[in-house]
């Protein structure tokens, strides 16, 4: 499909720079065969007694740091871990960066540039064990905030800020994401006692979200874009509840992109989930047959983005034309700390 399907105008005062608070008091959009305007805290009267709902318990790691090779000022973000103290990263100017090269962070703590690969991305390798630079990180580095938010790029300003906090889901376990699942920032403790009072059960992934959810899409065909690897894991406990939940009619939303797209990546033909653990570069557009989620929850995404992709092929993209020309309309506010859209599964046709 031709990338220009998925533009639209989007008022640059509607993409959130501080997030809802308290958390569920985001606006919430039904996305069915017709539109209805709710809250967060209206999403356990949209599930039903049996279903599963499906959360990535990813932690955002503070991966954005500032260093210096030489005299010259480099801003780098990891994106992914691909072995003890090595990690893929990008670079700002990345341009003269060449392996060999050393940059400084802090006294103590550098890396050292390993290999430079054809998409200007960069290997790094740090000189501690991932302990270590996990310290290092929390003490110097930045949370990785889109480039749509606008902050000061520095570790004062991002703890000052409390961006540590709320770019941060209340149930984050595992450390390794640099974006975060935003799907999730909503959720409080009583929104999830709400969900198992209502017998719904509440089951976790981890899917590490890497910088390429940022990445624009260049290319002018959908069949020409190469979507970013992240890794994954689906635990063999998660596989059975979810299975089992199925075979006994309940349905299996989806808390965020990130979530179905492992749920999807782990699912087999017939929609049987199955113990994963790997790197997952699924890329979901119009046409793609979901074999495993029925519905989901997911926030407004950017024109012409891979996420916005996605949820046209889940919702439809006529059906998520008019949700997001609804949502402009009636002042929803966008991307990582704006509201929500509850989508349902369009029919299979």
């Amino acid at each position: 499909m031709k990338v220009t399907d998925f533009d639209f105008e989007l008022p640059a005062q509607l993409i959130a720079q501080e997030p809802a608070r308290p958390r569920d008091s985001a606006r919430l959009l039904h996305v069915a065969e017709n539109l209805a305007d709710l809250r967060i805290t209206d999403l356990p009267k949209l599930v039903h007694p049996g279903d599963v709902m499906v959360f990535n318990d990813t932690r955002v790691i503070p991966a954005r740091l500032n260093g210096w090779r030489g005299a010259a000022k480099v801003e780098v973000t990891l994106m992914m871990r691909e072995a003890e103290g090595n990690w893929l990263a990008l670079a700002r100017p990345g341009r003269r960066l060449k392996a060999g090269d050393f940059i400084d962070f802090a006294p103590g703590f550098a890396a050292r540039v390993i290999e430079k690969r054809e998409s200007g991305d960069i290997l790094l390798a740090f000189d501690m064990s991932d302990g270590d630079l996990r310290f290092a990180l929390e003490t110097h580095g930045i949370m990785p905030l889109p480039p749509y938010i606008k902050r000061a790029r520095d570790a004062a300003a991002d703890i000052k800020t409390g961006d540590r906090a709320d770019y941060q889901t209340l149930y984050a376990k595992h450390d390794g994401a640099v974006a975060a699942p935003t799907a999730g920032l909503h959720f409080t403790p009583p929104l999830m006692a709400a969900f198992k009072q209502r017998d719904v059960t509440i089951a976790f992934v981890t899917l590490h979200v890497g910088a390429g959810t940022f990445q624009p899409v260049k290319v002018e065909d959908t069949d020409d874009h190469v979507m970013h690897s992240e890794w994954g894991a689906v635990t063999r406990e998660t596989a059975d509840v979810i299975n089992g939940a199925r075979a006994k009619g309940g349905r299996i939303v989806a808390v965020g992109t990130t979530s179905l797209r492992l749920i999807e990546s782990a699912a087999g033909a017939d929609g049987t989930l199955h113990p994963f653990q790997d790197t997952t570069n699924i890329f979901i557009t119009p046409g793609y047959r979901f074999k495993a989620i029925d519905a989901m929850v997911t926030n407004f995404h950017l024109p012409r983005s891979t996420l916005f992709m996605l949820v046209s092929a889940f919702a439809g993209l006529p059906r998520m034309r008019a949700a997001y020309e609804h949502a402009i309309a009636q002042g929803y506010r966008f991307y990582s700390y704006g509201d929500a859209c509850f989508l349902e599964r369009a029919p299979i046709s």
